[in-house]
């Protein structure tokens, strides 16, 4: 495995710490079978989207719509 910093200046323990993260995952993938479908990212889940409340019914409501309360 090739890593190249393209832009910045990481420290060593900067550098060290990304390259744990780029072996964790790459370790958890080859460890999937090959069959498997992916694991979905928590970044695309519905439930970490809509973690507030919507807006509630009521004379005002149009102002709450778009800025959470």
């Amino acid at each position: 495995m090739v890593i190249k910093v393209v832009k910045g200046n990481p420290t060593p323990e900067e550098l060290a710490a990304a390259l744990a993260v780029v072996q964790a995952r790459a370790a958890v993938l080859a460890s999937a079978p090959s069959g498997a479908p992916p694991v979905a990212d928590e970044w695309a889940a519905p439930a970490r989207v809509a973690r507030h409340r919507l807006p509630q019914p009521g004379p005002r409501a149009w102002g709450r719509t778009y800025w959470p309360g």
